[in-house]
């Protein structure tokens, strides 16, 4: 297996958004590494909205964020327009955990690069701080986001380029199953599945990865 960018940290790449997306990856810390080992209300959590601006309906975000709660997570909201580097280490600083909502992945690509989150959560990983992406933040940390033209609508965005944070080397294709979804996973396999590393995820499926080792849960 090749070997993932995650260094001391662990990334955890989530297919679902909403109800189903907090009932998998907001236990996900409990098998991703040293700090899952502290109780929920120890471990706080970086909770990043901001790939659902586009969206007029935000349910999804509500019902990760209330699920988190109801964990015991501490859970402290960070939206990366408007903000730099120096804001984002010093919101994010404490963090356990960063989870990123799920949204356009293009418009949170855009906001990662105009924030300079692409950087900090690098640096944040690097010292051990857990990653965990629903839907579209898990494709962001990915080697590029390309293949997802097919899912979300790139117009909510202007990109240079659709390379992605480069945190894992696959590309996650959440909602794997959903009937929505599947003539334009068929379109996506066909166009993608040699150039990238497409890892399908339902709506109820997680790949936890750190080190050289990913594992689907």
């Amino acid at each position: 297996m090749r070997r993932q960018s995650t260094a001391e940290g662990e990334v955890v790449a989530g297919g679902a958004e909403g109800e189903e997306a907090a009932a998998a990856e907001g236990q996900a810390p409990a098998e991703a590494g040293d700090q899952a080992e502290k109780p929920a209300e120890e471990l706080s959590i970086a909770f990043i909205p901001t790939a659902a601006d586009p969206y007029e309906d935000k349910w999804f975000v509500d019902v990760d964020r209330k699920a988190l709660k109801e964990r015991g997570y501490l859970v402290q909201e960070v939206d990366l327009k408007k903000k730099g580097m120096g804001n984002l280490r010093e919101e994010m600083g404490n963090a356990s955990i960063i989870f990123v909502c799920g949204g356009n992945t293009f418009y949170l690509l855009e906001k990662a690069r105009e924030s300079g989150f692409d950087e900090v959560v690098k640096e944040l990983v690097e010292k051990g701080v857990i990653y965990i992406g629903s839907s579209a933040g898990s494709v962001l940390v990915g080697p590029d986001i390309e293949p997802v033209a097919w899912m979300d609508d790139p117009s909510k965005a202007k990109l240079d380029s659709t390379k992605g944070l480069g945190l894992v080397d696959f590309v996650a294709l959440p909602h794997f199953g959903n009937k929505k979804y599947i003539s334009k996973y068929e379109e996506i396999v066909k166009k993608y599945s040699d150039k990238y590393d497409l890892i399908k995820l339902t709506d109820k499926q997680a790949v936890i990865v750190e080190g050289e080792d990913r594992k689907i849960v």
